[in-house]
């Protein structure tokens, strides 16, 4: 039978709230008129709150990965070393993106599924004295796993000179970060996960004192030119034709954010992570990442009695519910859950009912309405704390 929607929860693409449609569907502006420019002057200082920053939150078309390009070949040159923390695909993506752009990569291999220890970054800096720039990633979208960043980034500071990139293009909108008290030189995301938008927008966040290196790079670039942003945001302008449509569901999203409060956004993400994890637990769902280090915006199980590819498929097939596998080395040994951005506690209730369902017809060994139960539990405990 033909669906007409589908209950998406992958970590991204994210559903987006029906006002937020509305507000897209506005009649076409032009992109050099007054009207564009009030929009941008809108945007530009709400964004910085969501990066915990003053500096400029820059606004390109385009993917995450260009946002992930633009840290890179905006304050780096051929034959720079690098620190790169590897404990995932993306991890991987921005080691390949910097290997492109002929720096010399040194990774810090970390297990799949596992944290970097902060002590991990400080040695490979004491080797390693001359790095230019350690990147990092905030949420692993591919394991589930939450770096400790902000702490990364103090340590960083305190022992050298080198600067942080952090990706946080699947944690920006569902996680809280303080870019300025942390050190964090830049700052990148996406539109299309907590940020409750469609794929199209890329976001980067950067400090008041790395322009000065941005500004001295020699290295030509150009679409992904930093400078060219910040000089043309001054009038509320962007340099190259912008995802006008997007930028209108922009907008929307900072008002819901801003209604809703920031603290108030990331408790809730931080609540439907326990209510997942505990359902899990209750149910027999072995969890790849300990609690540690989970990330409050999806959730990675690692089946041991069927195939996570059997349940993902019945689950589309019957509920129309849309989960992630696995990438790389762990495709067909996961499944990821996406809560974040248009999510709530009772979206957790619906996807665990559901799950149990699919559990059933595949014969695991669990107490029926226990997952739905834990749920439960998670978020009235949380509530009771409040």
């Amino acid at each position: 039978m033909k669906r007409e929607w589908d209950l998406l929860h992958t970590p991204g693409p994210s559903p987006v709230p029906p006002s937020v449609e509305r507000s897209m569907n506005q009649p076409m502006i032009g992109h050099r008129g007054g009207k564009c420019k009030e929009l941008m002057n809108d945007i530009a200082p709400r964004l910085k709150p969501i990066f915990g920053t003053s500096g400029e939150v820059l606004v390109v078309t385009g993917s995450g990965t260009s946002a992930l390009e633009s840290s890179v070949v905006n304050i780096t040159q051929p034959g720079d070393e690098v620190i790169v923390v590897v404990a995932g695909a993306f991890g991987d993506r921005f080691a390949q993106i910097c290997e492109t752009y002929e720096l010399e990569v040194n990774r810090i291999d970390v297990p799949w599924g596992e944290a970097v220890e902060v002590d991990q970054i400080e040695a490979a800096l004491q080797e390693r004295p001359h790095t230019k720039a350690v990147f990092l990633t905030y949420c692993e979208t591919s394991t589930g796993v939450m770096h400790p960043v902000e702490k990364a980034a103090k340590r960083v500071k305190a022992i050298s000179s080198a600067l942080v990139v952090v990706d946080g293009v699947s944690s920006i909108g569902g996680a809280g970060v303080d870019m300025d008290q942390s050190g964090i030189d830049i700052l990148v995301s996406g539109s299309q996960k907590a940020m409750m938008l469609p794929p199209g927008l890329a976001f980067v966040a950067v400090g008041n004192q790395v322009w000065n290196v941005i500004d001295d790079n020699p290295r030509p670039r150009f679409y992904l030119d930093l400078r060219s942003y910040r000089k043309q945001l001054e009038g509320g302008q962007t340099p190259f034709t912008p995802a006008l449509s997007l930028l209108f569901g922009l907008q929307q999203v900072l008002h819901l954010l801003e209604e809703e409060g920031l603290d108030h956004v990331f408790d809730r993400h931080h609540v439907m992570k326990e209510m997942t994890r505990e359902a899990c637990r209750a149910l027999n769902l072995p969890l790849l990442v300990t609690d540690e280090a989970a990330s409050s915006t999806v959730t990675s199980i690692r089946p041991d009695t069927f195939e996570a590819e059997q349940l993902r498929k019945l689950a589309n097939e019957e509920f129309g519910l849309i989960l992630a596998g696995g990438q790389k080395h762990l495709k067909g040994e996961i499944f990821r859950i996406g809560h974040m951005g248009y999510s709530r506690p009772s979206n957790v209730l619906q996807y665990i009912g559901i799950i149990e369902i699919i559990l059933k017809r595949l014969g695991h060994d669990f107490e029926q309405g226990a997952g739905v139960a834990a749920a439960q539990e998670a978020y009235l405990k949380r509530t009771r704390e409040e």
